[in-house]
């Protein structure tokens, strides 16, 4: 037993468990997927994929934002979100790689 150990230092693993706990709601992950696959939409393209409300749309992206999640740039009247870091788009990939799921 002596010779395991924690691979993953303690800040990444803080930093995972930060972004996990943010992401952990299935329009969450449904964001990440639809912006791993067209690397920046706006709030109405979003919606219009999602079928959900504004409000609610608007209060995960803020989430997501807020967390570090996912950035936004402002052109004229539209407000793009795109990924911070596009490693997240690996749960995607572990999703569908998970057989119990």
């Amino acid at each position: 037993m002596s010779s395991l150990k924690v691979r993953v230092d303690q800040k990444k693993l803080e930093r995972a468990a930060y972004v996990l706990k943010c992401v952990a709601h299935p329009v969450r992950i449904s964001i990440i997927d639809l912006l791993e696959q067209k690397e920046r939409l706006t709030v109405s393209q979003l919606q219009e994929v999602l079928q959900v409300e504004q409000s609610l749309l608007s209060h995960h992206l803020t989430n997501m934002r807020d967390k570090g999640v996912v950035e936004t740039k402002r052109e004229g009247k539209n407000v793009y979100y795109s990924l911070s870091d596009s490693a997240i788009t690996n749960i995607i990939s572990c999703i569908h790689a998970c057989k119990n799921f």
